[in-house]
C-alpha cells in the first residue's frame, strides 16, 4: 500500500470512529464525497483502489451508514458493496481468530482443536477470495476509467463471489463464537447482519450468476481466454 493510501486509510478510521456515534456529518465534512472527483474540479483525484480501501474500513466501522452512496456513482454501487462486504468479512474472521485463541474449553484454547482450525481455514479462504475479487475489480475499474460497462465481467464475478461467501463466513463465525456472537454487546453481529443485507443488494446470487453466465457463453471458450488474458 502506498504512503498516500495509508494516510487516506488512517484518516478514514479516525473519521469513521467519530461517525459511528455522530452519523454522516463527520464523513461529509471530511470530504469523502470528493474522493473520485478530479483535482482540477476541486476533488481529491482518487482511484477505485482508494475507494476499495476506504469502503472496506467503512464495512467494519460504520456498516449502517450510506458511505458507499456518498463516494461512488450509482452505476458502480455493486462494486462498492463488494468492498463493504470484503471489509466486514475480514472483521468477522479477525474476531473469530481472536475469540478462539482466548476462549478456553477443556483446559485449552478453542483454537487448539483441529475441527475449529479446519473451520477457520475454510472461512479464511472465503474471505481472502472476496478480498482478491474486490482488488481485481478495483484494478479493472481504474484501467477503464470507472466505466461500469467495461468492467461488467469483473463486477458480476466479484459480486457473485462475495454473495456466495456470505453464508460460509457468517455460519462459521457464529459457530465458533457460540451464543456470545448474537449478543448486542459483542461486535460480531454488527458485521454479519449487514453482510446478509448486502448479499441481496443490487441482485442476488441467481441474478449475478445468470449475468456472468451470459457473458461467458457469449464469448465462447477461446473468446473467454482471450478476454481474460487481455485484461
Amino acid at each position: 500500500m502506498s504512503a498516500a493510501r495509508e494516510m487516506l486509510c488512517d484518516t478514514a478510521r479516525a473519521v469513521f470512529a467519530e461517525a459511528a456515534t455522530a452519523g454522516m456529518a463527520p464523513i461529509d465534512e471530511a470530504g469523502f464525497g470528493l474522493l473520485l472527483v478530479p483535482e482540477a474540479d476541486g476533488g481529491f483525484g482518487g482511484d477505485w483502489g482508494d475507494v476499495n480501501a476506504v469502503l472496506q474500513i467503512a464495512g467494519v466501522m460504520v456498516p449502517d451508514l450510506p458511505v458507499a452512496g456518498l463516494i461512488a456513482p450509482d452505476a458502480v454501487q455493486p462494486a462498492a458493496t463488494v468492498s463493504l462486504m470484503a471489509g466486514a468479512m475480514g472483521q468477522a474472521l479477525a474476531l473469530s481468530i481472536e475469540h478462539v485463541n482466548t476462549r478456553q474449553q477443556f483446559g485449552r484454547p478453542l483454537g487448539k482443536f483441529q475441527a475449529v482450525q479446519q473451520s477457520l481455514a475454510v472461512m479464511a479462504c472465503e474471505v481472502r477470495a472476496v478480498e482478491a475479487a474486490a482488488a481485481a475489480l478495483a484494478a479493472r475499474l481504474d484501467a477503464v476509467g470507472f466505466d461500469p460497462a467495461a468492467a461488467d465481467f469483473e463486477m458480476a464475478a466479484a459480486k457473485l463471489r462475495a454473495n456466495r461467501a456470505v453464508g460460509v463466513v457468517t455460519a462459521i463465525a457464529h459457530q465458533v463464537h457460540g451464543a456470545i456472537g448474537f449478543t448486542a454487546e459483542y461486535e460480531l453481529n454488527r458485521v454479519t447482519i449487514p453482510l446478509m443485507r448486502w448479499r441481496s443488494e443490487h441482485g442476488n446470487d441467481a441474478y449475478w450468476a445468470a449475468k456472468l453466465g451470459r457473458q461467458v457463453s457469449g464469448l465462447g471458450g477461446q473468446g473467454l481466454w482471450e478476454a481474460l488474458t487481455a485484461r
